[in-house]
């Protein structure tokens, strides 16, 4: 077998279609950004691998690009994703790059170091969450390598916070909607799972003979509503079993219509307006999930299962974040605990 690739001194010489090997050598970047090559071809690996060598000795370190702000730089990795990631992480990335940039937007890339990174995030840490903190340091340093991929800032990141929330048990929630014209929407969040968008997103062609298959998403940005024919991750597109109750909620329609036809900021109106006239403390739309998930842990559901009717990907959303518990079910566990070991010390 012909071997694809030659590799000495560091430099890597590819073996073409034709029998030549090619060394491609990084120059530097235009104006733009985009990074540029030299290359160097001979029928001899070996002879292509010396001329890059040659040259990069005879002409020294890459040349540097045209200097750039950090605030030029996170407008082009923005621009650069718009048509990659969801509208609503492109809507992220704006909000940090409008209210989080000032202290360093106009420092041109080349001058930022290790010292002016810490500051920076020093700063923000101040007024923001920690996590706050991590998104928009993310932000900045995936633009700064996008110009500059060998400059190197090492900082460190405020430690996450964990926030633990009280939820109310389903029974609570069920008693806040039912009847409302946020039940539908509370249940297909609480009961399968599904996120706001995914729940703006259903059509009734999505239902076939009990079975919703999650596809599609509706996102407001700039009070404009998106439909994507995709979800959040590769593993939320899914398919789950509608129980009953919820079928008779949705009903029948068009095919092509939307089974929710409120806006995400009248269904979070609604929905906090139930939860606060039952008595109940404040708790976001998105907990609703979180409820799902904890009671998913609670009837002990195998975790793999639990992250495909959730959506998730990987397991460590559903360990880190979700395992919230209900003060009741706790203090069962507590004294079921208490009365083994209670019962040890005679």
């Amino acid at each position: 077998m012909t071997k694809k690739t030659v590799k000495r001194k560091g430099i890597t010489a590819h073996i073409l279609p034709s029998g030549s090997a090619r060394v491609q050598v990084y120059v530097g970047k235009d104006e733009n950004g985009k990074r540029i090559y030299k290359s160097f071809t001979n029928p001899d690996p070996i002879m292509a691998i010396q001329a890059a060598l040659d040259y990069k000795q005879h002409k020294g370190e890459p040349t540097k690009p045209k200097s750039i702000t950090i605030g030029k730089a996170v407008e082009q990795y923005i621009d650069s994703k718009e048509n990659i990631l969801s509208p609503s992480t492109i809507e992220g990335y704006r909000n940090v790059q409008r209210n989080r940039l000032q202290p360093i937007k106009d420092m041109d890339i080349d001058k930022f170091d290790t010292s002016d990174a810490q500051a920076y995030i020093n700063s923000l840490s101040k007024n923001i969450s920690p996590k706050s903190v991590s998104n928009a340091w993310g932000l900045v340093v995936s633009a700064i390598q996008l110009q500059a991929p060998d400059k190197v800032l090492r900082v460190t990141l405020p430690a996450k916070k964990k926030v633990v929330r009280e939820l109310p048990t389903a029974q609570e929630v069920i008693n806040a909607i039912k009847g409302t014209d946020v039940e539908l929407p509370a249940l297909l969040a609480m009961w399968l799972s599904l996120r706001m968008s995914e729940v703006r997103g259903i059509k009734y062609k999505d239902i076939t003979r009990g079975i919703l298959t999650v596809r599609r998403t509706i996102l407001t940005v700039k009070g404009e509503h998106i439909a994507r024919e995709q979800t959040k991750t590769y593993g939320s597109t899914r398919r789950i079993k509608l129980p009953e109750h919820i079928q008779k909620l949705i009903g029948s329609g068009d095919p092509n219509d939307f089974i929710v036809k409120q806006t995400a900021e009248v269904i979070y109106k609604h929905f906090v307006h139930a939860i606060e006239c039952a008595g109940l403390p404040h708790i976001r739309f998105h907990d609703l999930r979180h409820l799902n998930a904890s009671i998913m842990l609670q009837l002990g559901i195998p975790e793999k299962y639990a992250m495909e009717r959730g959506g998730w990907t990987t397991n460590s959303t559903l360990q880190n974040v979700y395992q919230h518990t209900f003060s009741a079910e706790r203090a069962a566990v507590d004294e079921k605990v208490d009365a083994y070991f209670n019962q040890l010390l005679g």
